[in-house]
């Protein structure tokens, strides 16, 4: 209450949040973290940058000569929380900030550079299908390339950028990619095999127009 007896909101007593339609406890992620045995203490936030918002891990080793990587703890976390919960930035502290009266600081956390973000080894294309879905998200995307297992949030993709990709596939190969399943796990594999699961013979057909249209071009 305020002196003048109106109630001024502070925020949430814990410290759920939503992204991409999907309610989330970071307490849960920070939990499955310190299962990792190389973890020690991890803290989960959610950050916003270029209008899209995402969740970055702040973790402390256990120990520094063992530092586990990205790659690692996002293995580690898929084995137990869905796809949409995964951090796409991992930050790496020695010790985490605290208030004066020994709590963590929350707004003391660093915010991560390019260097944090998970980027998966490359994987090209296996077949003219994925490598027409690599084109087109390269089109999209602010990235030279695009394996077929490189999460299209973590390559700087946002929420009107997919609605843009998904009309584009929906246009070029007649076929609609549940937008749902698509922010679960935004990978060209994962679409590419939903898309084949509708009817392969009319993607090939789509592949095949649009290589006699790119070369009259």
């Amino acid at each position: 209450y305020l002196s003048s007896g109106d109630l001024e909101f502070l925020g949430r007593v814990d410290q759920q949040v939503k992204i991409r339609g999907f309610r989330i406890e970071p307490g849960d992620i920070e939990t499955a973290l310190q299962e990792h045995a190389q973890v020690q203490k991890a803290v989960v936030t959610l950050r916003e940058g270029a209008g899209e918002k995402h969740l970055v891990a702040y973790v402390v080793p256990d120990s520094v000569q063992k530092v586990p990587t990205p790659s690692e703890l996002r293995a580690h976390l898929k084995e137990r929380v869905p796809n949409y919960m995964l951090p796409v930035s991992y930050v790496f502290l020695d010790v985490l900030p605290l208030t004066a009266n020994g709590k963590l600081d929350r707004r003391a956390l660093p915010a991560p550079d390019a260097s944090h973000f998970i980027t998966d080894e490359f994987v090209a294309p296996r077949n003219a299908f994925e490598e027409r879905l690599c084109a087109i998200w390269t089109e999209l995307l602010p990235v030279e390339r695009v394996g077929i297992y490189d999460n299209f949030f973590m390559l700087g993709g946002h929420s009107l950028l997919a609605i843009h990709l998904i009309a584009r596939v929906r246009e070029e190969f007649k076929r609609e990619v549940p937008v749902r399943r698509f922010l679960d796990e935004p990978t060209v594999a994962v679409f590419a095999e939903i898309l084949q699961q509708q009817g392969a013979g009319l993607i090939e057909e789509a592949i095949t127009r649009s290589a006699r249209e790119q070369r009259r071009v």
